[in-house]
């Protein structure tokens, strides 16, 4: 089979479509015959050689792909050969094979075509598993979400999300026509981050209070004023470090606001703890895609073998959405 695949990391042509050897299924897993896998930061980053994939997963990227079953590892049940799915990939989703353990399976969604399936397993189960799940406290019917990057993957499922079950989302983006889109998919609040200042923007509209939680891709950068940002009990669900990995805090005013950070990585977690994400989406989630209350965005579609020119644009921050790649 061919896959894409980095001999030495680098820029965008660092990823070369190679020959490669084929992905056998393995006890409790099946063998997908990828036909669409989708980009997202942390290809970029392993692609520059800062995000290793864990022990015994794929060496290639993707974290999310769809297509159809081929072949069923012994002890596999629930599963048929010729069945539509996406998935959920610690890796190998830049392959036209790819071996996923049977619980980061999902069925295809009511009303999504098999290609659209691949931009939804990885930001579904990080949003769901950092904003409606987890330690402390989630979102709840009548709170406000703060999203930082509204126009990413992550942002605009988010924001879809969070309007499901009956909250109020504030977002951050860069320029209007961003914000623009964050606002046709239900945003309420809409801050420019290069002109605006969103501590104050957030304490604005919600009349001082401030946001109840903060989902937030961007880390040491924001961290203090993330905190300033947060309501009394409120959560930051930290995601992303596009904006670096040291800062100082303020522990006097976390304890002030009884508030709780955390961080979680979704890649690395162990296979049980996936599966149950993956569970809680396809019993929360799915009926909400099924219904068109929540859809995937797709900002354009690249040939595999394009995927330089995928992640040039995902680098560029120039999308809104997903970026998907077909074979």
């Amino acid at each position: 089979m061919h896959a894409i695949t980095i001999p030495q990391p680098g820029g965008p042509e660092a990823l070369v479509w190679a020959e490669v050897p084929d992905p056998v299924a393995a006890e409790g897993e099946v063998l997908v015959e990828v036909t669409a896998g989708a980009v997202n930061r942390a290809d970029v980053l392993q692609r520059q050689g800062f995000y290793d994939p864990p022990p015994g997963s794929s060496r290639y990227p993707g974290l999310e792909c769809s297509g159809r079953i081929i072949a069923l590892g012994q002890g596999v049940s629930g599963w048929s050969v010729g069945d539509e799915v996406c998935a959920l990939l610690a890796g190998g989703g830049y392959a036209e094979r790819v071996a996923v353990p049977a619980g980061q399976l999902l069925p295809v969604p009511a009303g999504v075509d098999l290609v659209t399936a691949a931009a939804l397993p990885e930001v579904v189960c990080t949003v769901w598993s950092n904003v409606f799940t987890g330690p402390g406290k989630h979102l709840r019917a009548g709170e406000t979400l703060l999203v930082h990057g509204g126009s990413s993957g992550i942002g605009t499922m988010a924001i879809q999300l969070a309007k499901a079950i009956g909250a109020r989302v504030a977002v951050t983006a860069g320029g209007p026509q961003k914000l623009a889109r964050c606002a046709e998919l239900g945003a309420d609040v809409l801050i420019d981050y290069r002109e605006q200042d969103f501590v104050a923007e957030v304490r604005a509209a919600t009349d001082g209070a401030g946001a109840d939680v903060i989902l937030d891709i961007i880390g040491a950068k924001y961290l203090a004023r993330n905190v300033d940002a947060l309501a009394r009990d409120g959560r930051l669900a930290v995601i992303g470090l596009q904006g670096g990995v040291k800062a100082e805090l303020n522990l006097g005013a976390l304890l002030s606001k009884r508030a709780s950070i955390s961080a979680t990585s979704l890649r690395a977690r162990p296979r049980d703890e996936k599966a149950a994400i993956v569970a809680a989406v396809r019993e929360h989630v799915w009926p909400l895609i099924g219904d068109g209350r929540v859809r995937p965005v797709v900002h354009a579609t690249y040939p595999m073998s394009g995927a330089a020119e995928a992640h040039r644009v995902m680098e560029s921050s120039a999308h809104v959405g997903k970026l998907l790649l077909t074979r």
